[in-house]
């Protein structure tokens, strides 16, 4: 198959000097995909057909000196929670009822393909974007690309997968507690859930109404804020939509911090007696250098951090049973067993209940906003631990564990997920960058800087299944 572009930055070099053809390119990450489909199950759907004829309309593009911009002719995949007109909607569930799928693209893929960009497939996720993947469902399980025996992570696990092992540049997740984060974490590559309503959700199956979030997943920083400065803009199908101007998301992508202030929230973050100790000493090993290179560092507390986690798990539940409870009611068999438990357990939620986790709500986003007024960003750990194995779950659910992301759902602050290294086991380690209201590009800022100095985020997982190695 020869060299491949690992970043959508360098495949848009290489499309523009002619090196490659986006025909050449869809096709090999297409045979890739279908190679490793057995094996990690990052696709539900391949568009084999659609995306040829798209790569091919881009290369007709190319030539006639129509260029619209970075992500023509780039292949991208779409978590298969997102509507698109060519492929089918599944949600990873034999629930969701196949004509909701029967539409017109959701606005977020028709950015993309506005923008030239070649959709290759329906990714993998968590049934519902919630749970925990069923096999008797008759829906391939997503394995994490660094080790298979363990979880790709939260609900955009097939885009974390294709991106993490070369099958696509590019893709959408959505997170509504960590589910970009998360597998951005676990598979060692960067994800953004960025400020609520930047992004519209139109053509999304929503899991919580006012936590949802459709962001970019992909190989760099770099990368990511190319695919934002497409996707966001006011959506008037959205009623979530933000009506604002559309930051530049590339501004000061310099690789400098010099002037910049990282503010450290040790309480819960840094201290939580869960907190792996390769993490944190991956995450710490992160900020310094940002230090080295000109960054001020100080610690930082967020006042009720715990209590607002608890109160984004209360709100994520509640809405998800809001959506589902009556085919809960008329057909609960047909959800997976993990899927349909975590939902049905919402129902023990009363109303006061929801009313109190919006008050922490409150409290939570003036106390957050009180400490960013000191520090352009936050930084911490994106998860407590590398990803956990399979065999691992029924005995340390998840339950168990501390979210360092879904408070920022909560929130609505922008956050991403960016690799620091591998533990002793060979699994990524990953921090996350906080910033303020509408602030992406300072986050892309600090990310960036970092991926400049370090090479973690190209590394790619030597799986090797017939015929084919990474």
């Amino acid at each position: 198959m020869g060299e491949m572009p690992l970043t959508i930055e360098e495949a848009a070099g290489w499309l523009r000097s002619g090196k490659i053809t986006s025909q050449e390119l869809t096709a090999a990450l297409l045979a890739r995909a279908h190679a490793y489909q057995d094996t990690v199950g990052a696709f539900i759907t391949l568009m084999d057909e659609s995306a040829l004829a798209e790569a091919k309309a881009a290369d007709t593009n190319f030539a006639a000196g129509i260029d619209k911009g970075p992500l023509q002719g780039i292949p991208i995949g779409v978590k298969d929670i997102i509507a698109t007109i060519d492929a089918p909607s599944t949600a990873n569930s034999n629930v969701l009822d196949p004509a909701w799928g029967n539409r017109e693209d959701a606005t977020v893929v028709k950015k993309l393909r506005q923008a030239g960009a070649v959709i290759v497939g329906k990714l993998s996720l968590n049934e519902f974007a919630i749970g925990w993947p069923d096999p008797t469902t008759g829906f391939r399980v997503p394995r994490n690309p660094w080790n298979v025996a363990h979880s790709p992570g939260g609900s955009s696990s097939g885009t974390g997968i294709a991106v993490a092992l070369g099958l696509i540049l590019g893709g959408l997740g959505t997170d509504t507690g960590g589910s970009i984060r998360f597998p951005a974490a676990f598979c060692g590559i960067s994800g953004i859930k960025q400020t609520f309503g930047l992004v519209s959700k139109e053509g999304c199956v929503p899991l919580g109404y006012s936590l949802d979030h459709i962001g970019p997943m992909a190989r760099s920083v770099y990368d990511c804020a190319v695919m934002l400065q497409v996707l966001a803009g006011y959506d008037p199908l959205d009623p979530c939509s933000l009506n604002v101007a559309v930051p530049e998301m590339l501004a000061g992508l310099d690789g400098s911090v010099e002037g910049l202030t990282i503010g450290l929230p040790i309480p819960y973050f840094f201290d939580n007696p869960a907190l792996d100790p390769e993490v944190k000493a991956g995450v710490l090993g992160a900020v310094d250098l940002l230090k080295e290179a000109g960054a001020k560092v100080v610690e930082v507390a967020l006042s009720y951090a715990e209590e607002g986690s608890i109160a984004q798990r209360v709100t994520m539940f509640s809405e998800a049973f809001a959506y589902h409870e009556g085919d809960l009611q008329t057909k609960p068999e047909i959800y997976g067993r993990y899927t349909r438990r975590s939902i049905r357990e919402a129902a023990l939620y009363t109303g006061a209940d929801y009313v109190q986790a919006q008050r922490v709500r409150s409290v939570i986003k003036q106390k957050l906003a009180g400490v960013m007024q000191g520090v352009d960003v936050l930084v911490m750990p994106t998860a407590a631990s590398p990803a956990p194995s399979f065999a691992d779950f029924e005995t340390n659910s998840t339950k168990d564990v501390p979210s360092f992301c879904g408070l920022f759902n909560l929130t609505g602050s922008p956050a991403m997920s960016i690799p620091v290294g591998f533990s002793s086991r060979g699994l990524p380690l990953s921090m996350q960058i906080v910033g303020k209201p509408l602030a992406e590009s300072t986050v892309f800022k600090v990310g960036h800087a970092y991926q400049q100095r370090t090479n973690w985020h190209l590394k790619v997982p030597e799986l090797t299944v017939e015929g084919v190695s990474a």
